[in-house]
């Protein structure tokens, strides 16, 4: 999803700088007689050496291999509220009054050039405006509560249109074609999305139906000096432009859209970031 940092930003949280060192095999000390026992691996811990591994020689456009991202879906789909400390009745999660975009929290736990982890917290109504990821591989596991999901892939060689009425105050970029890709409630416990640089969804906005936690794992994150920067974009539903050489079945035409890239970020999107779990 859409939050971007600086890399002077990164931080790991205290869990993910203490993770074991690794054991120098070399020395010629004697073992002791007595160790302490090992402490088990946490989710959050594992699902960190994962991603690691997933993601060693990622970059921009690059896509791991099915078996790294059945790997990596496999230990997501099994991470539950408790493994980050979370709960749906956190006080960042509860309505929020007469306000009229609810205020998003984003828990970042881990974030390097190779790829992030983290958490958006979505009160009723909360909502995550439609975005893309570019060259980015992108796995979301719904951690609890209800969410729907409006994602989009561009028409390969689709057309664009230009108007007088693509042409708001904020901007005056062209709209292109797009083909829904998901359009859907979500409730938890479910399986892991994935989204990939070309396809998946790579377009996509989240609405809180009720109050609810999406564990995200971007692999590259976000990054202004590479080229990665998080577009927002408008939608129209197919029907309103009339393009030459473009006609779709009537019954499908809801299966697209006109996706018109925004200058700015939206005014009303209001995200608060915490660097440690909530308590």
């Amino acid at each position: 999803m859409g939050i971007e940092t600086t890399r002077a930003d990164r931080k790991v949280n205290k869990e993910l700088r203490e993770f074991p060192k690794a054991t120098n095999t070399t020395s010629r000390s004697k073992p002791r007689k007595s160790r302490r026992p090992q402490k088990k691996t946490s989710p959050v811990q594992k699902l960190f050496q994962t991603c690691k591994e997933v993601f060693a020689n990622g970059g921009t456009g690059t896509v791991p291999s099915h078996e790294d991202i059945e790997r990596l879906r496999a230990v997501l789909d099994k991470m539950k509220p408790e493994d980050v400390g979370l709960s749906p009745d956190m006080p960042c999660l509860r309505t929020q009054g007469a306000r009229r975009t609810p205020e998003i929290t984003y828990i970042r736990l881990y974030e390097s050039e190779k790829f992030s982890m983290g958490i958006f917290c979505l009160p009723p109504s909360g909502v995550i405006p439609l975005h893309n990821h570019p060259g980015m591989t992108v796995f979301s596991k719904l951690l609890f509560g209800t969410v729907h999901i409006n994602s989009y892939d561009w028409v390969v060689d689709g057309p664009s249109y230009t108007s007088a009425q693509l042409n708001p105050s904020e901007t005056t970029a062209a709209a292109r074609l797009a083909k829904v890709k998901v359009d859907s409630d979500f409730t938890a416990p479910c399986n892991t999305s994935i989204l990939y640089p070309a396809d998946g969804g790579n377009m996509h906005c989240f609405t809180a139906v009720t109050a609810c936690a999406v564990l995200d794992v971007l692999g590259p994150p976000y990054s202004e000096p590479d080229g990665r920067h998080c577009t927002y974009y408008r939608e129209f539903p197919f029907t309103s432009f009339s393009v030459d050489g473009v006609s779709v079945p009537e019954e499908e035409r809801e299966g697209y859209a006109w996706l018109q890239e925004r200058e700015i970020k939206p005014e009303d999107v209001s995200v608060t970031i915490a660097r440690h779990k909530l308590e």
